[in-house]
Order: C-alpha cells, then sequence, then structure tokens
C-alpha cells in the first residue's frame, strides 16, 4: 500500500495559516495599522474601497524597510521583533509574530511601496497569491504604503461569506478605533470610497474619546487613576445615569493593547452594584500598565485574549479603584461626616452619675382628632365607621374618588362624580395602579393589563400594517433635530435610512457623524426624536442586522419599545380605555412584540382562597 502521508504545498499551507489571522478585512486593516504602529508612525492613513472587498491601503510615515527587509517581511514568520523564546515573555510591540504580510499576500494582491528616510530611492514589492511577482526601486515617500486589492480572489468560498459591506465597514471601524484609542498620540483618518468618515488629530486620551464618540462624551467620563506595585491603571468611566442596555463602549488596554476580559470587566460591573440595574452595562475606557513579563499575550492568533499572572489581585484593585472614582464624584452613596443637625453623643465623666435620657410623652394624644383634612386621602367619614355594610357600599359603588400617593390616579369607575360623561355606558370599572398596570374587572376574576408591553403591541402591530400597506403618516417638526452619533451608529443609521423612511420618518445626513431628523410617524409624536432614535439603534444594535429576512419586523418592534409610553406615566380614564379597546383589536393581544405576557387574569377562586382560614 503506497504512502498516504505527505507535506501540503506552501501555497495551501499560507491559505491554511491566512484563514487564522485574516477573517474579514477588518482583520488585514488590524494587522496592518499594528505594523504601522511598531514602525514608529506619528501619522497613519487607512483608505478603504467596497468595505475593503477591493481595495485596503495603509499609508505611514514610520521608519520603512530596505529593499532586502521590504522582501523578507513577505516571507512567513519574519519578523525583526523576537530573537528567541525568551523575547515572548517581554513583548513591548503589536505584531510579532510575522504572519500578518504573509497571511495577507496568501488570500489577496499584495502591493508595497517603502523608503527608509535615509535612503534616496524606494522599492516596491508585487505578491499575488504567496506568488512573487517583481521588485523593483520606486520613487516614494518616506515611511511605507501597502496596499491589499480583491481579498479572498484565491478562496471564492471565503469571501462568499463576507457579509455586506454595511456590516464588513462596522468591523473595520471596530478595529480602527481600538488601535485609534491606545495611542492618541498619533494622528489617524479613516477613508471610505472617497469619504473621510474619521480624522483624529494628536491629542491626550481624554480629547481622543471625544474626537471618537462625540462631545457629548464629555459630559460622562469620570477619571479613574491608580499606581501599585502589580499594575497602574488610568482612564476613564461614564456615570452611572449614562449606562446602556447594550454594549458597545467598553474598552480594556494592556500596555496600549486592546484586550477582552470577562473577568475584569466583573470588576467594573461589581462597581456599580445597586447603582444601576442589572441590565444596563456602563462604559468605561481603562488603560493598564504592567510588566510585560507578567502578561501572557500569545495566547490567541488576533491577541485579544490577555492572561495576567496575578489577575485576583488586579480584579480588586480594578474593582476599588472604580468605587473610589464614583465615590470621589458624589455618584455613589456616601456618609455624610457633617456635623451640622447630627446628635451630640457626650462623653462619660468619671465623677459624675450618668443620667438615662427621658423623652416627654403625653398620653392623652391621639392622631385621630388632628386636622381630618391630613387623612382625608385613606379615612372615610368617622360616622360611617359603625355601619360596615354601609361603608362596603360605598367602596362596591365606587360613590367617592380613592387617591394614592402623590399625584397618581388610582381608581376611575362610570359613578365618579368627577367623571360624568367621561366613561362608556355598560363598560367595567378601570383602576391604574401604580402608573403601570390597568385592572379590570371580568367575568372569570381580575384582569391585570401592563400599560407599556400593550401600548408596545398597539404600535408594533401598526407599524407593521404601516410597512406592509406603504400608508404611514408623517409628523413634520417644527424645528427640526440635529442628532450627532458616534461613527458606527452613524454608519448604522445611513443603512437603516431608506427602511426607516417607509416607517414615515424623514432622516437626513447633515455632515460627518450627525443626522437631521425633520420627521417621525404621527404615532410617536409625543416622543423626544432624538432620544427615539438613539433607543432605536440600541435596541437593533442588540436585536439584528439589516441582513435579516425580517429586519423590517425587528425595526417595528424596536420602534415600538422606544415610541410606548413609560412605566410611571400617568394615564386618564379615556386613555386607558384606548389602550384596551386597541389592544384588543390586535391579532395577538396576549404577548408583547418580544413575546412578554402582556395581560394575565387572576381567577376568581384564586381570591376566593386567599380569604380561607
Amino acid at each position: 500500500m503506497a504512502d498516504i502521508i505527505h507535506l501540503l504545498p506552501d501555497s495551501v499551507a499560507n491559505q491554511i495559516a491566512a484563514g487564522e489571522v485574516i477573517q474579514r478585512p477588518a482583520s488585514v486593516i488590524k494587522e496592518l495599522v499594528e505594523n504601522s504602529v511598531d514602525a514608529g508612525s506619528t501619522v497613519i492613513k487607512v483608505i478603504v474601497r467596497d468595505a475593503g472587498k477591493n481595495l485596503i491601503q495603509v499609508i505611514d510615515n514610520g521608519c520603512g524597510m530596505s529593499e532586502t527587509d521590504a522582501r523578507m517581511a513577505c516571507e512567513r514568520h519574519a519578523t525583526s521583533k523576537i530573537r528567541d523564546a525568551g523575547d515572548l515573555f517581554s513583548i513591548n510591540t503589536l505584531g510579532f509574530r510575522g504572519e500578518a504580510l504573509a497571511s495577507a499576500a496568501a488570500i489577496a494582491e499584495m502591493e508595497i511601496q517603502t523608503r527608509r528616510h535615509n535612503d534616496d530611492v524606494g522599492t516596491v514589492v508585487e505578491i499575488k497569491g504567496s506568488r512573487f511577482i517583481r521588485q523593483e526601486p520606486v520613487a516614494c515617500q518616506a515611511g511605507c504604503m501597502i496596499s491589499i486589492k480583491n481579498l479572498f480572489f484565491n478562496v471564492p468560498a471565503r469571501r462568499k461569506f463576507l457579509k455586506t459591506n454595511a456590516t464588513e465597514l462596522k468591523h473595520i471601524l471596530i478595529e480602527f478605533q481600538r488601535i485609534a484609542l491606545a495611542y492618541p498620540a498619533i494622528e489617524f483618518s479613516l477613508q471610505q470610497d472617497g469619504s473621510e468618515l474619521l480624522h483624529l488629530p494628536a491629542s491626550h486620551h481624554k480629547q481622543r474619546l471625544i474626537h471618537v464618540f462625540g462631545k457629548s462624551l464629555n459630559q460622562q467620563l469620570v477619571e479613574v487613576s491608580t499606581q501599585t506595585d502589580l499594575v497602574n491603571i488610568s482612564g476613564f468611566i461614564a456615570k452611572p445615569e449614562f449606562a446602556k442596555k447594550t454594549p458597545g463602549e467598553q474598552f480594556f488596554f494592556i500596555n496600549n493593547r486592546f484586550m477582552r476580559h470577562p473577568y475584569f470587566h466583573k470588576a467594573v460591573t461589581r462597581a456599580f452594584d445597586k447603582i444601576i440595574s442589572p441590565e444596563l452595562v456602563p462604559s468605561y475606557f481603562i488603560y493598564f500598565t504592567a510588566d510585560p513579563g507578567s502578561v501572557d499575550v500569545n495566547i490567541h492568533p488576533t491577541k485579544t485574549e490577555i492572561k495576567f499572572e496575578n489577575e485576583a489581585a488586579i480584579w480588586q484593585i480594578l474593582c476599588a479603584t472604580a468605587r473610589e472614582a464614583l465615590g470621589k464624584f458624589n455618584l455613589v452613596p456616601s456618609i455624610d461626616f457633617n456635623n451640622e443637625g447630627s446628635i451630640e453623643i457626650p462623653f462619660h465623666k468619671r465623677d459624675k452619675e450618668p443620667v438615662s435620657p427621658e423623652i416627654p410623652l403625653n398620653p392623652g394624644y391621639t392622631p385621630f382628632k388632628n386636622d381630618p383634612g391630613t387623612f382625608r386621602h385613606r379615612n372615610p367619614d368617622s360616622n360611617r365607621f359603625g355601619n360596615w355594610e354601609e361603608l362596603y357600599r360605598g367602596f362596591e359603588s365606587a360613590s367617592g374618588k380613592h387617591e394614592g400617593d402623590g399625584d397618581d390616579t388610582l381608581f376611575f369607575s362610570p359613578g365618579d362624580p368627577e367623571n360624568t360623561g367621561n366613561s362608556i355606558a355598560g363598560m367595567p370599572a378601570l383602576m391604574h395602579f401604580k402608573n403601570r398596570y390597568i385592572f379590570s374587572p371580568v367575568k372569570s376574576g381580575l384582569m391585570i393589563i401592563d400599560q407599556k408591553r400593550a401600548h408596545e403591541r398597539i404600535l408594533f402591530e401598526k407599524f407593521m400594517k404601516t410597512v406592509q400597506t406603504g400608508s404611514f403618516v408623517a409628523q413634520q417638526q417644527l424645528y427640526p433635530v440635529n442628532l450627532e452619533l458616534a461613527p458606527d451608529d452613524y454608519l448604522l443609521m445611513k443603512e437603516l435610512s431608506g427602511e426607516l423612511a417607509a416607517f414615515g420618518f424623514d432622516i437626513r445626513d447633515f455632515g460627518p457623524n450627525s443626522i437631521l431628523i425633520s420627521g417621525c410617524p404621527v404615532d410617536t409624536a409625543h416622543s423626544d426624536p432624538a432620544a427615539m432614535i438613539k433607543s432605536l439603534i440600541a435596541g437593533y444594535k442588540s436585536t439584528g442586522s439589516i441582513e435579516d429576512e425580517d429586519h423590517r419586523e425587528k425595526i417595528a418592534r424596536n420602534l415600538a419599545k422606544s415610541s410606548a409610553i413609560e412605566y410611571g406615566h400617568p394615564l386618564s380614564r379615556e386613555e386607558m380605555q384606548e389602550i384596551v379597546d386597541k389592544l384588543f383589536a390586535c391579532g395577538m393581544p396576549n404577548y408583547s412584540p418580544e413575546g412578554k405576557p402582556v395581560i394575565i387574569i387572576i381567577g376568581n377562586e384564586d381570591i376566593e382562597k386567599r380569604f380561607r382560614r
């Protein structure tokens, strides 16, 4: 029998290796920009065409390469940063494996133009699918320009699984932001199809964050800083009131390298414990500085999963640092040590007999002799206490209006003198409880309706009908709202603008990372347009993609959720009746668009069991 084990050709082996490093255009940009940073560049420019599928170009003013180095850099495991195995435990650079250029050259057409600052002439190297094409002298600027064309041209299966341009561009933006946030002293720019998406001048960390995420971030940031023998921590966390329902602004950096670390994420969220709701995620931008020998960055091809030598201790330091920052800026409940208004505690004198404190009491005091108006919300007339049957009939007929704490309206009925003519004959009484639930007696017991979920179901079905029939009604804004967005949110809005127009939105591009809201669906006229769009973006980012077949349904679901009346909003008798009527006119009134229950009925037997002995 013939031998069956053989070595793979270099071209095939390179494509397999490239699959570990290059998953999509964003992976190429990450590797090339990291190399530019390691080259000492102060200006880095990234140009992409068709979201990087047809062209990725990275231009820098770094140290450049010699003719020999330019050719050697395209070989696998060729690196200028590792000499022996010991260097793996003291890595201070971003790229060190020597796989970036070789992997990119294996699945694309690559051209390198580079010149060192002391050389008069540069060199150009062209490689296609790991096959060397040419190398010759060329006149070019100092630094390096690498062009990657036709990504995955020789691996059609990989190219077929690339997403839409909008999705791939979003991934490019994420990788670009991670490097830009780590190196604020470097000037970065990103261009897509001739349009500049980001231009980040050299600055400090806080200014870089504002340039990337918008001016509104300036009012949200709280500085964190601590220095220990194990690690130095610096950066910013966002104030609790700016926590979001969807992740996206959580960044850890170790020695200027972005990392994912769920364990440390729990340390930050623990600092916000009991300050924000469990479903909210705080934003943070935290930079660690530690001895490279105590950090292992070589456990994953993308180098984003990092291991620390003393993770448990660093966890405690990080949590304490975040709590200290929140406490320093009075963002968490704290003990007030001000003496004003405090109880004086005298010290004991040896030559004096201690005296027990006395509390003056009035044996004849009774609260029921005070002004009856003090208790008018909870007590019937005193002359009715002796007749329980009459008192019960008073509650049963709802002859009086019963009020809750504050201005909450709790009970309405057809017999309410203050609502004469406002009720519908023959309809059961409706009760508004805690400005959250609508109670109504039914034949089988007590029906409870969640007002927000009910309104979400009503709006969802109306939005879906609007899209299907094309009969939307837009409400033009008297004063159009200018909304500045983070770059990734801006790209998402550009992607969704056509779909949102079908729902009645009039949204226009208004410059870099900014939109103008000129019109909204008529059913959302009571909502703040800016807040509604932000909520819509957050919900859509967590639930779907424009590539999904049911993306319009997801837009309708998120739009209904962001436009529905909130808990705590008081409802009049007419508003409650309108919600009930429209809810039962829906095709599926029992569940919200997210599948949560809208209506529950407590049966008569369940109520009676509560009163049995």
